[in-house]
C-alpha cells in the first residue's frame, strides 16, 4: 500500500489536516463533489502506473469495456430462501485485473493532483481532481457490486447466535469495501480469495463482539415482559386497610384487652405514634416485665386482635 501524504508536520506538535481550499469558478455540484475529495489518499501502488500511456490503457479509446454483473441483494429476505436459478456472469480474471488497475491508478493520479493543489489552488486542476474522484469511486463501486455474490454466500453458511441475517450480510458488505480498497492485483492471487478471509473475519469479530455483549445483557428489553407493579400496590393498599383495621380494634378495645396488652401491641408495633419500633427490653422496662413475659403477653394479645378482625369481617 502507497500512501500519498498531503501534508505532514515537522515538529511533533499535534496539528490538524489541512483543508483544501475551493478554487474559484466551480459550480455547485463540482464544489460538492470537491468537498469530497480527502485530504489523503491512499492506493496499491503498481509498476504499469508510471510507464508511457498509462492512462489511455485504462481510460482511453483503446481501454478494454467492461461490463459489470447486474447484482441486487435483499438483506431483510430469509436467508434460507432460494437464489433464482440461472448462471450469473462474472468477470474473467483479465477484467478484474483491469478494474483493479483502475482503481488504483485513479487514486495514484487523485493523490497526485491534491498534493499539487495544496501548493496552489486553481480552478482547472480542481476540475481534474473532480474527474479522476469520479472514476475512482465509479470503479469502486464496480468492483464492489461484482463481488456483492461473495457476502452473501458467505452470510448463508454462517450462524451467528441472537444477529439478524441483514446485520451479518451488513458486515460483510464492509469487509467487501475494505478489501477492495487494499488488494493488490499485482500479486497474482484471485479476489475471491482475498475477500473471503476478510469477510469471515469480520463475522468471526462480529460473534465475539455479540458474544460479549450477552454477557452483560442475557437478554432484550421488552416492555411486555416487564414485571407488573400491580401486586406490589394491592400489597400496600392491603397493608394500610389492616393497619387502620387494627387501630380501630385498639381504640374501641373490641378485643378485650387489659392495659398491659394493649401497651405491648401498641409499643411493640408503634401503633400510637410515628415513632420507631421498640423492642422487647425497651417495652420490658416500660410495664416493669421480663423479655420473655413480654413476648407472651404480645402473643396472647395479637390472638385476640385476630379474632376480633374475624368477627368483623364475618359480620360483615
Amino acid at each position: 500500500m502507497n500512501r500519498t501524504t498531503l501534508s505532514r508536520s515537522q515538529d511533533k506538535t499535534p496539528t490538524k489536516e489541512p483543508v483544501l481550499g475551493t478554487p474559484r469558478g466551480l459550480s455547485a455540484d463540482e464544489r460538492r463533489i470537491y468537498a469530497r475529495i480527502p485530504a489523503e489518499v491512499d492506493y496499491v501502488r503498481n509498476d504499469s502506473f508510471v510507464e508511457p500511456g498509462a492512462e489511455g490503457k485504462l481510460f482511453g479509446a483503446e481501454a478494454e469495456d467492461i461490463r459489470i454483473p447486474a447484482w441486487t441483494s435483499f438483506p431483510e429476505a430469509a436467508e434460507d430462501v432460494p437464489m433464482r436459478g440461472g448462471r450469473r456472469a462474472r468477470l474473467t480474471a483479465r477484467e478484474e485485473a483491469a478494474m483493479f488497475l483502475r482503481y488504483n491508478y485513479a487514486r495514484h493520479r487523485l493523490g497526485e493532483l491534491v498534493k499539487a493543489q495544496l501548493k496552489r489552488v486553481t480552478a482547472p486542476r480542481g476540475r481534474e481532481m473532480i474527474r479522476w474522484y469520479q472514476r475512482a469511486m465509479k470503479a469502486r463501486a464496480d468492483l464492489v457490486r461484482a463481488n456483492l455474490a461473495l457476502v452473501l454466500a458467505m452470510a448463508k453458511r454462517t450462524r451467528i447466535p441472537n444477529v439478524e441475517f441483514g446485520e451479518v450480510v451488513s458486515e460483510g458488505n464492509v469487509a467487501l469495501l475494505r478489501s477492495v480498497e487494499k488488494f493488490d492485483v499485482s500479486r497474482g492471487f484471485k479476489f475471491s480469495t482475498y475477500a473471503c478471509r476478510a469477510i469471515l473475519k469480520s463475522f468471526n469479530r462480529l460473534a465475539t463482539k455479540t458474544g460479549r455483549y450477552r454477557q452483560r445483557f442475557p437478554t432484550e428489553y421488552d416492555p411486555d415482559m416487564e414485571r407488573s407493579d400491580w401486586d406490589v400496590n394491592r400489597h400496600e393498599v392491603e397493608k394500610r386497610d389492616s393497619v387502620e383495621a387494627v387501630r380501630e380494634v385498639l381504640s374501641e378495645n373490641r378485643a378485650c384487652l387489659s392495659e398491659v396488652e394493649r401497651t405491648v401491641v401498641m409499643e411493640r408495633f408503634a401503633i400510637s405514634s410515628r415513632q420507631k419500633r421498640k423492642t422487647l427490653a425497651e417495652v420490658g422496662k416500660m410495664v416493669g416485665l421480663t423479655n420473655e413475659r413480654v413476648r407472651q403477653i404480645q402473643k396472647q394479645a395479637l390472638r385476640k386482635i385476630r379474632a376480633a378482625l374475624v368477627e368483623d369481617f364475618v359480620a360483615a
